[in-house]
């Protein structure tokens, strides 16, 4: 996790927007009781094939994680001062992962003095009485654990709950990660001797051989400073990824770029060599500051076209190329109080939809034992609330449903493509409501639509139009499909704005949603220049699927007040199916 621009750009006022007052009534109005049904763990090992990482049939399986931190300076995972760590694990998989990114550091496996300590020594060094105490209360039984064995009873905590683990070296020292001048920047740095992190990435991947939930390993999070260099990341990430595959050549090997792992350009001059590729994968990692500051003060259309286009640049373009590209760290405030965060999270959202990516949120915990002098630290990016007992925001976590399963992808289904219409402030898709009606629903029940050459938007199983009347107007279907009123066609820097080509005088028109949850259309909002205006309540992606159009099962549970329903009985009904 890049600290520095992260601490000093994390708060920013939230205009609050109708959209806000919409979301609150479309999951009102939309009381379902769909559960999330217990996902087994993949045929293992995993392997690549293309862009796409797949399971021992051949299968895609998409990772769907978030990274659990490991690697501060007791080295205890996070949270278990606060809960039971089955009760942990239970959570994530009831929020839909599949997959925990976990974090370690190098002296774990190479400092003696440091690998023999116990929790509770390690806890008390550093007068963490409190969160020892905590422990006690809720994990007795890894009070007198080493640290390692700690660790290790976290990876069959998930393993018990069929949750996948990426192995993460996150630092060499113990501590809060990054700067670029802390010494564990890159490969020479102070603290980043090469030998004894080739060292420990051999004793990592050998003692977790046989653990089939450990899936892969990423090798260095975050390489920075102003000692990186080309020569080196080739040198030293290619003898990595070979000591990690001669280890334990299961799992899938990660490799992470330059500048705080947002650069993987130079991929697209010369590519590793190495003596195997079915196991290897790429990473990068995407928050709103690593735009600057056009998410704060440009026009959000503009900022997300040309973030869009540097995160393709810097590393998206793997995926054309035929490599598979992990996005092994994205996040925000979760609580909604960042108006880039806000503006970043729905461009977000589009492209990882589109891309369908393997993707991993900084972060699950809700807070730390210590962080940067801090105890108790509360983590306003993590997904669990503070004392870890429940969502830190629900509706954010119903916003990342959409993206767990793949869209597309070897083995998933038999049926040929077709396209969906996702709404990524919602999380939501576009559905029938009635024979002509159209509202958002959950995107695993969307209808299956054809985009076509001539633009029109095409319900499939009807054979029927989009269509619009005027602004104000619902969105509706219709049979006449020749003309201006049934073509659209995809603007704004963003282009995600879906508009008429029926210009009115007043302007272009564009889809919109209504406070009820119905599609409408209304004039075209924030198209270039203003940076004071959202966009995001008419922002749609028409993303390619092959997903069975019956739907997965995986959804939301809302109760009647329109919030998610807590983890615990949600857990316990899962169980039942």
């Amino acid at each position: 996790m890049n600290c520095e621009p992260h601490a000093s750009q994390r708060n920013h006022p939230n205009p609050r927007t109708n959209m806000l007052i919409l979301l609150s009534l479309l999951l009102f109005l939309n009381p379902s009781t769909l559960l999330a049904e217990s996902t087994a763990l993949p045929a293992f090992p995993l392997s690549t094939s293309s862009r796409w990482i797949v399971d021992a049939e051949g299968r895609r399986v998409k990772l769907a994680c978030g990274n659990w931190a490991a690697h501060m300076e007791a080295v205890v995972a996070e949270g278990l001062g606060k809960q039971r760590l089955e009760a942990i694990s239970e959570s994530v998989a009831s929020m839909g992962f599949n997959c925990v990114r976990l974090t370690w550091p190098t002296d774990l496996l190479t400092d003696p003095s440091l690998a023999s300590l116990t929790v509770r020594r390690s806890l008390l060094r550093f007068g963490l009485i409190e969160a020892a105490a905590g422990v006690q209360a809720n994990n007795p039984e890894i009070m007198d654990l080493t640290l390692f064995q700690a660790f290790q009873a976290v990876v069959s905590s998930l393993a018990r709950n069929n949750i996948m683990v990426i192995l993460d070296n996150q630092i060499t020292k113990p501590g809060w990660c990054c700067s670029k001048l802390d010494g564990n920047g890159f490969f020479g740095d102070k603290y980043f001797d090469p030998e004894e992190w080739l060292e420990a990435l051999t004793k990592m991947a050998t003692l977790f051989r046989g653990s089939t939930n450990v899936v892969g390993m990423s090798l260095r999070n975050e390489l920075r400073g102003p000692n990186q260099t080309l020569d080196g990341w080739y040198k030293y990430m290619q003898r990595g990824a070979e000591a990690v595959h001669s280890a334990n050549p299961e799992i899938i090997v990660i490799l992470s770029g330059l500048d705080y792992d947002k650069d993987l350009s130079f991929l697209s001059v010369k590519q590793v060599e190495l003596p195997f590729t079915n196991k290897l994968v790429f990473e990068l990692h995407w928050y709103g500051f690593s735009d600057g500051q056009d998410w704060q003060n440009g026009n959000p259309n503009e900022a997300c076209g040309n973030a869009t286009r540097g995160f393709m640049r810097k590393g998206g373009f793997l995926l054309k190329e035929g490599w598979p590209l992990f996005l092994s760290e994205f996040g925000v405030d979760v609580m909604g109080n960042s108006l880039t965060d806000n503006r970043f999270l729905s461009c977000f959202l589009s492209v990882a939809a589109e891309l369908d990516m393997d993707w991993a949120i900084w972060a699950l915990q809700g807070s730390y034992y210590h962080r940067e002098g801090q105890l108790d630290f509360d983590e306003t990016y993590g997904v669990f609330s503070h004392d870890w007992s429940k969502a830190r925001n629900e509706r954010f976590v119903q916003r990342l449903v959409a993206i767990q399963k793949p869209f597309q992808g070897p083995g998933i289904s038999n049926i040929a493509p077709y396209h969906i219409i996702f709404h990524p402030l919602s999380g939501l898709c576009i559905r029938k409501k009635s024979s002509l009606k159209l509202e958002l629903g959950p995107c695993s029940l969307s209808d299956a639509w054809n985009y076509t050459l001539e633009h029109d938007i095409v319900e499939k199983s009807t054979g029927f139009c989009l269509q619009v009347e005027d602004t104000g107007k619902l969105a509706k279907l219709g049979t006449y499909c020749s003309n201006s009123s049934s073509k659209w066609e995809l603007i704004s820097d963003s282009k995600m704005h879906i508009a008429s080509k029926m210009t009115l005088n007043r302007g272009a028109v564009c889809l919109d949603v209504s406070p009820e949850g119905l599609l409408v259309t209304n004039l075209c909002k924030c198209l270039r220049r203003d940076g004071t205006c959202s966009p995001e309540s008419q922002w749609f992606k028409i993303i390619s699927s092959t997903r069975d159009e019956a739907g997965e099962s995986t959804q939301i549970n809302l109760l009647p007040n329109g919030t998610l329903n807590s983890y615990t009985p949600f857990i316990s009904r899962r169980k039942q199916l």
